[in-house]
């Protein structure tokens, strides 16, 4: 085709690939396996980058009733990691012709207005946070398909949920600190009515409790720099038979609050008290010293989301199986220096 000519057209793939129309629709609309060859498909996808193509989404929506378009629902208490999220989810609803609409529910935590006239009129489906999930009663939906990020399989809204290993990482922060010969914690936990928090909870109680000679306290504290240095400042000050020679934080930010609320009462970082977090955002290795931590792949988490949605969306099951963790140990932990 000449430049300067009209916009390629779904004919103008046919013919430049030797095929139908029907089979370029098929492998463009992503439902050609079983329909036609592997070679066939890759041939149809070399014409259309050729030529430029690009199929007219609004015509295709039209006709399938649908449009195309995803609601990412996350905690306003946004962090770098949800910004992971949502890079993962956003590469895979690319690859399918799905655009991502990211909503902060506005309260944090909690219910929010539906961003919609009619939700069910404008999105074809939805990914939420547990963090986020009472803003679901506004925006989801009588049949609106849901998946859900970080929540109880057992009692899920969602078609599907989808979930890091979080247990497995609390139980590899728990076992670390126990080799290092650590027997007294303190656990800094995210003020946040979540499953990945109350998992998060119980998992590091139970590993602790099968240790003799361990004690465990808890702090809570909102999800803040401010608010994880006053909750281990009036923790540390708390008369009890052991102080703390490790402290388990939820997540990173909350490890540099434990960082300053240390430092002011003149206690070195590993040296007097060890420190962890969860997440391996940006800021773990900024601090100093270095953050041990749990990464989670964020964008991974964004990926199998969307792609567990999309599946739903195709009438099928998504596979099961939780994310795998990994601890990435630092320079935030050491042996205690009194047992």
């Amino acid at each position: 085709m000449a430049r300067g000519s009209t916009r390629p057209t779904s004919r103008d793939v046919a013919q430049a690939a030797g095929v139908s129309q029907a089979a370029v629709s098929l492998v463009l609309g992503d439902k050609w396996r079983g329909r036609v060859s592997e070679t066939t498909a890759e041939r149809v996808r070399e014409a259309a980058r050729e030529l430029g193509y690009r199929p007219n989404l609004a015509a295709r929506n039209l006709r399938l009733g649908r449009t195309r378009t995803v609601l990412l629902v996350v905690p306003a208490l946004t962090t770098e990691f949800f910004a992971g999220v949502y890079t993962g989810a956003a590469r895979v609803a690319a690859e399918r012709g799905f655009g991502v609409v990211l909503y902060p529910s506005p309260e944090g935590v909690g219910p929010a207005r539906d961003p919609f006239a009619s939700a069910q009129a404008a999105l074809d489906g939805v990914i939420a946070s547990s963090m986020a999930a009472d803003a679901l009663t506004a925006i989801r939906g009588d049949q609106l398909p849901l998946v859900m990020l970080d929540s109880d399989p057992e009692g899920s809204l969602g078609a599907a949920t989808v979930n890091l290993d979080i247990t497995d990482g609390t139980h590899q922060i728990a076992d670390h600190l126990l080799d290092l010969g650590h027997r007294h914690f303190l656990h800094l936990a995210a003020d946040i009515p979540s499953w990945t928090f109350e998992v998060r909870a119980r998992a590091l109680a139970a590993r602790l409790a099968a240790v003799p000679g361990t004690s465990l306290r808890t702090a809570h504290t909102p999800m803040s720099i401010e608010g994880a240095l006053a909750a281990t400042e009036t923790a540390l000050a708390t008369p009890g038979p052991h102080h703390p020679t490790a402290v388990v934080c939820d997540d990173d930010k909350l490890a540099a609050g434990v960082y300053k609320a240390l430092r002011r009462r003149g206690l070195r970082i590993p040296d007097d008290v060890s420190v962890t977090g969860v997440d391996d955002i940006a800021l773990a290795a900024a601090l100093d010293p270095e953050l041990t931590t749990v990464r989670l792949d964020a964008e991974l988490f964004g990926e199998r989301g969307m792609q567990a949605l999309l599946t739903v969306l195709d009438g099928r099951t998504p596979d099961a199986g939780d994310i795998p963790v990994e601890l990435v140990v630092r320079a935030s932990t050491a042996p205690p220096s009194t047992p």
